[in-house]
C-alpha cells in the first residue's frame, strides 16, 4: 500500500456531505442532478405533465410518418404484385337489355352491342387528335399511365359537391372500359390505377389508344369509333372529316347530353363542347387557326335503329331509357353495358288498344294520293290517375321510320287543352274580375272577337281572335269553355294573373322548363310546347282531385338477379280539391254539348278539352274518366325537312280540329282500354257557386241583376261533333248583365304582349278555338 496521500475525498456514507456545486448530492454515477447521463454539463429534460403528455413529440410524429410511408409503399408493392391484368369484362362484350310489359311479356330487346373494331391506322390523324384534345392531350408525351394530380382534384371536386369528376388518363379509361366497370368506388379506382401502370409497361401507346377507340361508348348504342361513324354520319371511320371527328370526340364526355338529334335542346351544349375540342387541337398545333376558322358544326343524321325496335318498341325503349336517366336510376353509359331486365308499367292490352285506335281513326284515313297525309304524325299517352302509372304510350307509326317520339317531344303548341289550367288557377287563387266579381263557371265575360285584353292599368295591345272570327258577346265561363272562346280565356288569364296561371300549370305537372310557358295573357291559349305525356300527367292530377305525383314508367329493374332500388312515388295536393273538381265539372259539359262531343263514343262518364295549335299544325284532345287520363295529338311535320306543317286537307278533311280525329281516337282507345271495367261516376265537390243552376256572382255595384234562366244553355250542341266552325252567334240568349269582366285585381301582367321566352322573341299564339 502506497504511503502517498490520497488525491480523492473518501465517500461520505452518511450522506451528510454537501456538494460543492449545489444543495443536492451527486447521483450514484457521480453526476449532478439534472445532468444527462453520459453528457457532462447537460441537464435531463423534465418529465411531461398534464396535457403535454397527450401531445406526441416530433420524434414520435416523424417516426409515425415514416412508418406510414413504409407501410403504404409496401401495400402498393404488394398490390402491384397481387393485382394482375384481368380478362375483358362484361361491358367489353355487353349483353342486351330486356324491356317487359307489366305482366312480364317481352316488349323488346335492344339487340347486340353495336361494335366494329378497326386498326388505329384506319382512323384519320385529325380524328385521333380530336379525341386526344377532348380526353387526354398529354397521352403520347407523358409516360405516366396515371395522372395522380387529376385523380386527387377529381376526388376533391366530388367530395366538395362540385359534381362527379373523371380525372382519368386514356389508359385508365381503357382499363375501366375493357377490364373493369363503370361503378365509382375507391377500390375500383385503385385497381384501375394499378392495372393501368402494368398495361403501360406491357403495351405501346398505339395499342392502348387503339383499344380505347374501339371500346368507348358514343351513344346510339355505338361502341367504338367505327360504329359511331356509322351511327351518326352513315360513313366509315376513314371518311370522317375533322369537324365530324371533333363532334364524335365530344360525345365521349356524355353521349346523351350532346346528341343534337334525339334531343334538339342539347345543341348549345354540344357546340360548346365541340368548340372546346377544336380549340384544344389548335392549342396543341394539331390544327391551324385558319383551318379552324373554316370548320362548321357538322349536324349528324337521324339515327337508324335496328329492325328489332320497329313499331312502338323503339319509342318505348327510348322513353324508358330517358326515364331511367332523368330519374337518376341508370345513366346512359351504365344502361348501355347491358344485362338489365326492366319491367315497365305499360299494360299490353291497353298498349295494343292505343295502336289499334290510331290505326282505325287516323292511319286508315290516309291516302297516298293526298300530299298532306305524308305529314300526319300522332302521339298518345295514358295514365292511371290514382297511381301515376303510364299504361300506354304511342310514339308514332314506326320507330324505324320516324325516330322522334311524338309522345315525348316538346316542340308543338298545346293549344286550348291548356285552358282548364286557367280555370283551376282562378278557383285556387279565389280570383275576381276587375269589378270585383269572383270568377266561377257562371261568371259572365265578353266573348267579342278580337276583344282587347284589359289590365289594371288599362287596355293592353293584345286582342286574340276567336276561331273563324266568331263574336259571342256576353257569355259565361262554362259556355266559353264549351266553345273554347279565346277572347274570354285571355282576359280571364289576365284577371287571375299570368304568373299564377303558370304556377298552377306547373303544380299540376307541366315541367317548369317547358318551352314558351310564358307568364302573359297568351298563356291561356296554349302557346306552351308541352309534350303529350306532360299533358297526360297534368290531366291525371285533375282527375285525382288535385293530387299530383310524377308519372311512373318503370316498376322494377334487375341485373344478375339483384334488384335495383327505384325512387318512391310521392303525392301532394297540388291544387285544392274544389279547384280540380270545379274544372272537371266544366269539362264534362265540353263532352256533353261543347266542342268535344265526339268523345261521347266512350260510352261512360267522361270529360275533356279540345285544342288546336297555331295554323292548325297540331290538334289535341285531352280527357279522362275517373280511372284513366289520356291525351291524343295529331301533328303536322314534313318528313323531308322536319318543319311543322298545317294539317289543312289531311285525312280528307278541310281542317283537323281537336274535336274531330283526336277526340274520336281518344274515345276508341278509352272504350277498349276500359271495356272490362265497370263504368265509374265522378265524385265531385266543386267550389260554391259552380253549379249550373247557381246564381251568377255579380258584384253588388254592377249594373243590372242576374237571371239564371236567361243564361246560355251549357248543353247546347254545335252543328257537328267536331270543333268545327260554330254558329255565327252563341247558342242561347245572353244574360242581361253586360260583360264587365275586363281587367283583373290580382296583380297580373298589365301587358298583353304575347311575347316571351328566354330570348324575348315573339311567341306564336294559337288561332283556333278547339
Amino acid at each position: 500500500m502506497s504511503d502517498e496521500p490520497q488525491s480523492w475525498a473518501p465517500r461520505d456514507s452518511s450522506g451528510a456531505g454537501a456538494s460543492s456545486t449545489g444543495n443536492h448530492p451527486p447521483t450514484a454515477s457521480g453526476e449532478q442532478p439534472g445532468q444527462q447521463p453520459g453528457k457532462p454539463g447537460k441537464k435531463a429534460r423534465p418529465r411531461r405533465t398534464g396535457w403535454r403528455r397527450a401531445v406526441p413529440t416530433w420524434r414520435m410524429t416523424l417516426g409515425t410518418l415514416l412508418g406510414l410511408v413504409v407501410l403504404l409503399g409496401a401495400g402498393i408493392f404488394a398490390a402491384y404484385r397481387l393485382v394482375d391484368i384481368p380478362a375483358a369484362n362484361a361491358s367489353a362484350t355487353a349483353q342486351s337489355n330486356v324491356y317487359l310489359y307489366s305482366d312480364g311479356s317481352v316488349i323488346a330487346r335492344d339487340g347486340d352491342v353495336n361494335r366494329e373494331k378497326v386498326k388505329l391506322s384506319q382512323v384519320p390523324p385529325t380524328v385521333q387528335h380530336a379525341v386526344l384534345a377532348a380526353e387526354d392531350r398529354d397521352f403520347y408525351s407523358d409516360d405516366r399511365a396515371v395522372d395522380v394530380k387529376a385523380m386527387l382534384r377529381a376526388g376533391w371536386n366530388t367530395v366538395t359537391g362540385k359534381g362527379k369528376q373523371g380525372g382519368s388518363t386514356i389508359t385508365q379509361q381503357y382499363v375501366k372500359n375493357y377490364y373493369l366497370g363503370q361503378e365509382r368506388t375507391v377500390l375500383r379506382k385503385a385497381k384501375e390505377a394499378i392495372i393501368a401502370v402494368k398495361l403501360n409497361r406491357e403495351e405501346t401507346k398505339d395499342q392502348i389508344f387503339e383499344g380505347y377507340l374501339n371500346t368507348s361508348y358514343f351513344g346510339r348504342n355505338a361502341y367504338g369509333i367505327q360504329a359511331a361513324a356509322q351511327a351518326y354520319y352513315g360513313k366509315n371511320v376513314e371518311e370522317l372529316t375533322t369537324a365530324e371527328g371533333a363532334y364524335l370526340a365530344s360525345l365521349l364526355n356524355a353521349p346523351s347530353a350532346y346528341d343534337v338529334i334525339a334531343h334538339p335542346g342539347n345543341r348549345p351544349a354540344a357546340q360548346r363542347r365541340w368548340n372546346y375540342v377544336l380549340g384544344g387541337m389548335v392549342k396543341e398545333r394539331w390544327l391551324t387557326a385558319a383551318e379552324r376558322a373554316t370548320t362548321r358544326f357538322p349536324t349528324p343524321g337521324e339515327a337508324k335503329p335496328s329492325n328489332g325496335l320497329s313499331g312502338q318498341r323503339g319509342y318505348i325503349v327510348q322513353a324508358v331509357e330517358d326515364y331511367l336517366n332523368r330519374r337518376g336510376i341508370l345513366d346512359a353509359k351504365t344502361l348501355a353495358s347491358g344485362g338489365y331486365r326492366i319491367t315497365t308499367t305499360l299494360d299490353k292490352a291497353k298498349q295494343d288498344a292505343f295502336v289499334k285506335a290510331v290505326a282505325d281513326n287516323v292511319t286508315a284515313k290516309t291516302s297516298a294520293d293526298r300530299a298532306a297525309d305524308r305529314n300526319v304524325r300522332v302521339g298518345g299517352a295514358s295514365i292511371v290517375p290514382e297511381t301515376g302509372k303510364v299504361v300506354a304510350l304511342y310514339g308514332g307509326i314506326d320507330y324505324t321510320k320516324q325516330y322522334v317520339s311524338n309522345a315525348t317531344r316538346r316542340d308543338y303548341q298545346v293549344g286550348s287543352v291548356f285552358k282548364p289550367f286557367v280555370l283551376a288557377s282562378a278557383v285556387v287563387n279565389d280570383s275576381t274580375t276587375q269589378d270585383g266579381r269572383r270568377i266561377t263557371p257562371n261568371t259572365v265575360y265578353d266573348g267579342t272577337n278580337k276583344r282587347t285584353v284589359v289590365g289594371v292599368q288599362g287596355a293592353t295591345d293584345y286582342a286574340p281572335a276567336n276561331e273563324d272570327d266568331v263574336d259571342y258577346g256576353d257569355i259565361t265561363v262554362r259556355i266559353a269553355t264549351d266553345k273554347s272562346v279565346n277572347s274570354v280565356y285571355a282576359q280571364m288569364a289576365q284577371d287571375v294573373g299570368p304568373a299564377k296561371v303558370r304556377d298552377t300549370a306547373i303544380a299540376l305537372g307541366i315541367p317548369a322548363d317547358t318551352p314558351d310557358l310564358t307568364a302573359a295573357p297568351s298563356i291561356a291559349l296554349g302557346t306552351a310546347n308541352a309534350s303529350v305525356l306532360d299533358m297526360a300527367e297534368a290531366y291525371a292530377t285533375l282527375a285525382d282531385h288535385g293530387r299530383h305525383g310524377r308519372y311512373v314508367l318503370v316498376e322494377k329493374v334487375t341485373k344478375d338477379g339483384a334488384e335495383i332500388e327505384l325512387p318512391e312515388r310521392t303525392t301532394e295536393q297540388a291544387v285544392s280539391r274544389e279547384a280540380a273538381d270545379t274544372t272537371t265539372a266544366v269539362l264534362r259539359s265540353v263532352v256533353e254539348g261543347g266542342t268535344g262531343t265526339a268523345a261521347q263514343a266512350v260510352g261512360r262518364p267522361a270529360v275533356g278539352k279540345t285544342g288546336t295549335a297555331e295554323e292548325d299544325r297540331a290538334a289535341w284532345f285531352a280527357g279522362y274518366t275517373p280511372d284513366l287520363a289520356s291525351v291524343v295529338a295529331v301533328m303536322g311535320q314534313n318528313p323531308d325537312t322536319g318543319a311543322q306543317t298545317p294539317l289543312y286537307g289531311a285525312l280528307g278533311l278541310a281542317r283537323v280540329n281537336g274535336g274531330g280525329v283526336p277526340a274520336e281516337t281518344w274515345a276508341a282507345y278509352t272504350e277498349a282500354a276500359l271495356r272490362s271495367s265497370p263504368a265509374q261516376e265522378f265524385d265531385l265537390r266543386p267550389a260554391p257557386g259552380s253549379d249550373e243552376g247557381d246564381e251568377l256572382l255579380i258584384d253588388e255595384n254592377a249594373d243590372g241583376g242576374t237571371d239564371p234562366s236567361s243564361s246560355p244553355d251549357p248543353d247546347a250542341s254545335p252543328d257537328s261533333t267536331s270543333d268545327t266552325t260554330p254558329d255565327s252567334t252563341p247558342d242561347g240568349s245572353a244574360p242581361p248583365t253586360p260583360g264587365t269582366s275586363t281587367g283583373g285585381n290580382t296583380g297580373g301582367s298589365t301587358s298583353g304582349d304575347p311575347t316571351g321566352g328566354a330570348d324575348g322573341g315573339a311567341v306564336s299564339v294559337p288561332d283556333g278555338n278547339g
